[in-house]
């Protein structure tokens, strides 16, 4: 059996239509959507909206750490769009949601990021597409739990949740062959990001279970350039499985 496993897509599509390429059935651990690149300021929903320079100092401001200064400035531009901002920005999303969903191969087995809308969704997936989170499946007579979304940040990103209810969901897949997260254990060396030189949002409760149950792996994504993409904890590999905006490469699971 092999499985190909995708993180942090952040609207790659071109390369998202090859990923399951060789393989048996595609896993993808969110952040499908595109808000802003810090590579590229003219990508992304911000861009779109607001232009390229624009762009460039609203990442400057937040790589600096000046969310405030950031918060200020987006509320300035937001209240400059004509009518209700919300409904530019899932204009914008719906319309990523569905080139990306349209590529999706089948099967695919999905799980929500902390930048993307879950609500919005539903209506872009097709047939072979199945959504989890909090939930488990088999696949290859191996068992899979998937647990989406991230952690409370000051990025206040779409889909952040109390510590509390990520640990909610973290129990309700119990023991697993194989747990498929977005964001990583809080293991301090699997959340620094090397070039942004920061430390993301881990989950305890996350590490809580590995060491407790110890799985084959834990697969996630969110920290685009890591210090380390993996670690092992008594029996379990625990795998950043790469930020595939910039790689267009899916990691690989065989068994």
């Amino acid at each position: 059996m092999r499985v190909h496993v995708v993180s942090d897509v952040h609207g790659r599509a071109d390369a998202l239509a090859a990923a399951a390429d060789g393989a048996d059935a595609l896993i993808c651990l969110g952040d499908l959507l595109l808000f802003v690149d810090y590579a590229d300021h003219t990508k992304g929903i911000f861009a779109d909206l607001f232009g390229a320079a624009a762009a460039r100092e609203f990442i400057a401001l937040r790589a600096s750490q000046r969310f405030d200064d950031a918060r200020q400035m987006s509320a300035r531009l937001w209240a400059g769009l004509d009518g209700d901002p919300a409904v530019h920005v899932e204009a914008a999303a719906s319309r990523q949601y569905a080139e990306l969903f349209g590529a999706l191969p089948s099967p695919s087995y999905l799980t929500y990021g902390n930048v993307d809308i879950p609500r919005m969704w539903a209506p872009h997936l097709r047939p072979g597409h199945r959504v989890l989170d909090g939930e488990r499946v088999e696949i290859g007579g191996r068992s899979f739990g998937f647990v989406g979304g991230g952690l409370r940040t000051v990025y206040r990103t779409p889909y952040e949740i109390a510590d509390e209810t990520y640990a909610a969901k973290v129990a309700a897949v119990g023991t697993v062959d194989v747990l498929c997260t977005h964001i990583p254990p809080a293991v301090p060396e699997l959340l620094y990001d090397t070039v942004s030189r920061r430390m993301e949002r881990g989950s305890e409760a996350l590490l809580d279970a590995v060491r407790q149950t110890q799985p084959r792996y834990v697969l996630f994504g969110h920290v685009h350039q890591p210090l380390t993409s993996r670690v092992r904890i008594g029996r379990t590999e625990c795998v950043n499985v790469g930020h595939f905006r910039a790689t267009g490469t899916p990691y690989t699971l065989e068994w």
